[in-house]
Formats: structure tokens, C-alpha cells, sequence
């Protein structure tokens, strides 16, 4: 008994490092926790003894589970219409409880999250756990069944794709301006403003949970995506509050208390180059902006 409750105080310390990695992987904060659930669940099954680093035996696990659940997700993921995003992270800008900020603490930009979802399981994996969390090569492959050399190619052609995703600004304070700057525009009306805070390259992403008629493709470029803003969102502008989304300024929009939509903004170059806008009612089950 004193062996499980020192596993169990083990794994707890673990927890948040592993549902990061799970975060990572999977860009579900609900499909983590049940990561995490099931690497407990392989560790009560498992013969500890012989493993020297309790840690990264975790990590690798965690890795092990998430990898299967992409897998199974790619195959349910083909009738899928429109743009697929992540789960959002979210908390209200005034927020600074113990709670909050071990949530943040999970948190991805949304952008980066995208680029992730267009790579194979394993070359996400590799990434994931080499360049976010430092686990050697040889630890990843047999979790790939590949050498440590292919599981370096991995990486490496993920890092590829994850250079060609925007390149956020850090400033929190310049993400908030232009933030206020497009709801301000948005709420007026105002297409002109709208265009000026908007790159002229701009993509747009709405995931409204892959059902049509409503689910639609993304929309790029600063005129067309300021139109369907300004057709489409003008009138939920009124009731959007900022708010952290997955570590940078955003909006939530509540209706009769409860949450309706989350956007999230990319800025670059003291402009707007993505908005990523989730409407998919099972992704906003975890938003709430109440302390």
C-alpha cells in the first residue's frame, strides 16, 4: 500500500506536465484529461521496479495514449466539414486564481495548434515531445516503432511545417490594442477600420463543429474576411468580453449566460493575420468567464 501511495503522490506531481503534453497532442483540454486518466490506469498495471526514470516513463506513456486516440480521430475525422480547431483555453483578463493559472498553464497558441493538426500522428509525437518537452530521440522511437534517426526525421519535417505558422507577437499589451481596435470597428460597422487592422494576407477559421449548412472552409485575405465579419458578427459584437484564449488577448461572446462563441487572434506586425473563431458547442463546454 505504501508502494501505490507513493505512485499516486508521483503521478500527481506529474499531472500538469503530462496534461500539457496531452494538450499538445491532442488540442482537447477533456480528450487530455482522459489521457491522463488512462496513463494512470497503465501505471496501476504496470511493473515499476525496474523503471529508473518514473517521469519520462509517464511522458512516453501519455505520448503512447495520445497517439493512438489521433489515430482513431483521423479515421472519424474525414466526414468532417469546414475548418476543424482546438478546444480553447480561456480565462477572463482579470482572473489570477491558483485554478486559472494552472489552466494557462496547458495552453498553445491557436495557430500553433492548426499547423499541429495537419501533421501525421507521429511526426506530432516526435515534435511534441522532443522540441516542447525535451525527450530524447530514443525514447520517442520505440513509441513510434521507428529508429532514433527516423524519429529525428519526424521531428524534423514537423518543425518544417511548423515554421510556415504565423509568428505571434508577445506583447499582450499591443494583442489587447488591436484586439479593442477590431471589436470597436466590428461594433460600429465600420469596414474601412476593419481592413486596416486586418493583414493583408488574414485567414479566418470557423469551426461550428463540422455539420453543415453552417460549417464553412476558411476565408482569407483582409477585405473578404472583414466582409464576413461584418455579415456575419456585427450583431453578436455587442456581447463579445476580452478574455486570455490560449495565452493571448481574445473574445468571448456569452449569451443568456452562457458562452456562444470564443475568437481567438494571431497579431504579427501590429496586425491581425488570423482569427480563429470556434462556435462548436461541445468544444465551449469548459468556457466560463466566472471567477
Amino acid at each position: 500500500m505504501e508502494d501505490r501511495d507513493w505512485l499516486a503522490e508521483q503521478f500527481e506531481r506529474q499531472r500538469p506536465q503530462l496534461r500539457a503534453v496531452a494538450y499538445r497532442m491532442l488540442g482537447s483540454m477533456s480528450e487530455a484529461d482522459d489521457a491522463v486518466q488512462e496513463s494512470w490506469l497503465r501505471l496501476n498495471r504496470s511493473d515499476t521496479e525496474a523503471v529508473s526514470n518514473l517521469d519520462g516513463w509517464l511522458t512516453t506513456v501519455v505520448g503512447r495514449v495520445c497517439l493512438d486516440m489521433l489515430r482513431a480521430r483521423r479515421a472519424r475525422r474525414e466526414d468532417y466539414v469546414g475548418s476543424w480547431l482546438p478546444e480553447p483555453v480561456v480565462r477572463a483578463e482579470t482572473a489570477d486564481d491558483p485554478e486559472h493559472e494552472a489552466l494557462m498553464a496547458d495552453s498553445v497558441g491557436l495557430a500553433l495548434l492548426v499547423v499541429l493538426e495537419t501533421l501525421t500522428p507521429a511526426e506530432r509525437l516526435a515534435f511534441v515531445l522532443h522540441d516542447m518537452f525535451a525527450v530524447p530521440f530514443e525514447e520517442i522511437a520505440p513509441v513510434v516503432d521507428r529508429t532514433p534517426e527516423a524519429a529525428r526525421q519526424l521531428a524534423s519535417r514537423a518543425r518544417r511545417r511548423v515554421r510556415g505558422a504565423p509568428e505571434p507577437d508577445p506583447d499582450l499589451d499591443r494583442q489587447r490594442e488591436l484586439v479593442e481596435a477590431f471589436l470597436a470597428a466590428s461594433r460600429a460597422g465600420d469596414f474601412d477600420s476593419l481592413v486596416t487592422v486586418l493583414d493583408p494576407d488574414v485567414v479566418f477559421n470557423a469551426d461550428t463543429g463540422g455539420v453543415p449548412p453552417r460549417a464553412r472552409e476558411p476565408v482569407v485575405g483582409a477585405e473578404a474576411v472583414a466582409e464576413q465579419v461584418l455579415r456575419r458578427g456585427s450583431r453578436f459584437a455587442s456581447y463579445a468580453q476580452h478574455a486570455i484564449v490560449n495565452g493571448g488577448a481574445g473574445l468571448v461572446v456569452e449569451l443568456q449566460g452562457r458562452p456562444f462563441a470564443v475568437l481567438g487572434f494571431t497579431t504579427a506586425g501590429n496586425r491581425i493575420v488570423e482569427l480563429d473563431l470556434i462556435l462548436d458547442p461541445a468544444k465551449l463546454e469548459r468556457v466560463s468567464l466566472n471567477p
